[in-house]
């Protein structure tokens, strides 16, 4: 990994450079996606399985795009038992803790007969994406459904690409029926969002739409919107690691290329007060590469976006890390959680050296759909308030209303509109003109 002297020219060029990342600096894609969402927008199913057998290779039929019964029961013979042990200890976890984030509707009642709350209701259909490809994400689909089920969304259907035998890994189908799926399409690509989007003969429309997925995926998403609601356009992943003198450079080396090895895309990056600890983690990250499976994608990935920054001081580390906010970020330093209260930008902070990235993505319980390419600073992780809708509850009595009907006439009349006068004044006996 390069290692780098962190000053305010060497943060700019990092940032702009991880920009370019973006799903939204890819607009060389945006024709081809907008044809593909007008083509199934206007055809249907035949849109659909047409581009399934070009780009998966898969023929589809309105008899088997969607899993059956049989197919679920297959995909439980097939995956080891202890898989679908762990499948398991994973979703009670990640329940119990997207159940505290569950809100209640309420009402406040004054004595005068003012009545006001909010009324909390849960969206009814949610489209879940879930990639395939390069590698199968079961873990996805429970951080996905889990917080929808905790809702109470009623409806949620699944779309993933096949294998060119037509089949979906068995993994994650056992991982949609243990979290609750209720349907699921052997559909991918922006076809599959246009089909969850607009509808087709075989897959209905929903709602709104969650999951990541490739750049053909964010940009057809980021088209739908407005159609559907959609959670957020999900860039390539990122991890960053903040690590002072007492950070383990193993453990800081192996979390790094946890992330670097999802795509070539992908950034990880280590910023560090002490210089010995960046040397020895660079060793460290040279000798896991030479040996794990996945060598190509992380030698690319450390190429293009792995850095390995030399701040002066902690003061110093941490004002990058809020400028960079990262998708994860590990604090792997003394007083962890003193730093943690300094920490404004990032989609999930893991503290102290046992608390790897992985951690988060399968099984602590925190959902692991997160802010990347800088959007922490406004966005937050997926979590229940996702899945649901609120409705204002306003209700006043005739004696409620009284003292203050003037005052609601000469706001109206101030922003010209007499008719929203009107509808006070005519309660009481009077005209707006």
């Amino acid at each position: 990994m390069r290692t780098v002297c962190l000053t305010e020219e060497t943060k700019k060029n990092i940032l702009e450079d991880l920009l370019k990342r973006s799903p939204n600096q890819y607009k060389e894609y945006t024709e081809r996606v907008e044809a593909i969402l007008k083509d199934v927008q206007q055809n249907g199913d035949k849109a659909v399985f047409s581009y399934t057998e070009k780009f998966d290779k898969a023929v589809l039929t309105p008899d088997t795009v969607r899993v059956t019964e049989e197919e679920i029961a297959e995909a439980y013979e097939k995956l080891p038992a202890r898989t679908v042990e762990v499948i398991r200890k994973a979703i009670i976890n990640i329940r119990a803790y997207h159940e505290k984030q569950r809100r209640n509707s309420w009402f406040d009642a004054q004595p005068d007969g003012t009545i006001l709350g909010q009324k909390i209701t849960p969206i009814a259909s949610v489209g879940v994406y879930v990639p395939g490809g390069k590698a199968a994400y079961p873990s996805s689909v429970l951080m996905n459904v889990l917080p929808a089920k905790v809702a109470g969304v009623s409806r949620i259907a699944m779309v993933t690409p096949p294998g060119a035998d037509g089949k979906v890994y068995e993994g994650t189908l056992v991982a949609a029926k243990e979290a609750g799926v209720t349907e699921i399409y052997k559909v991918g690509g922006a076809q599959a969002i246009g089909a969850l989007a607009y509808g087709t003969e075989s897959i209905p429309k929903v709602d709104k739409i969650v999951g990541p997925g490739n750049i053909y995926v964010a940009l057809a998403k980021k088209a739908v919107y407005g159609h559907v609601s959609i959670d957020s356009i999900a860039g390539p992943s990122e991890i960053l690691v903040l690590a002072d003198e007492t950070a383990n450079p193993t453990y800081v080396a192996a979390d790094l290329l946890s992330q670097a090895e999802h795509d070539e895309l992908a950034s990880a990056i280590l910023i560090t007060t002490s210089e010995e600890v960046a040397k020895k983690v660079s060793a460290e990250v040279d000798r896991f590469v030479a040996q794990l499976s996945r060598k190509a994608i992380l030698e690319k990935s450390l190429d293009n976006y792995g850095y390995i920054l030399l701040a002066d001081n902690m003061e110093d580390a941490i004002d990058a890390v809020n400028e960079i906010a990262s998708e994860h970020l590990e604090l792997v330093t003394k007083d962890a959680f003193t730093v943690m209260t300094k920490i404004k930008n990032a989609g999930a902070i893991f503290i102290g050296e046992y608390s790897s990235e992985p951690l988060g993505d399968y099984f602590a319980g925190p959902n692991h759909v997160l802010p990347t390419n800088g959007t922490a600073k406004f966005f937050s992780p997926l979590e229940v308030d996702d899945f649901i809708k609120k409705s204002s509850i306003i209700s006043y009595s005739r004696e409620a209303l009284e003292p203050i009907h003037e005052d609601i006439i000469d706001f109206a009349k101030a922003e010209g509109l007499t008719a929203h006068a009107n509808s006070i004044a005519v309660r009481f006996g009077k005209e707006v003109r």
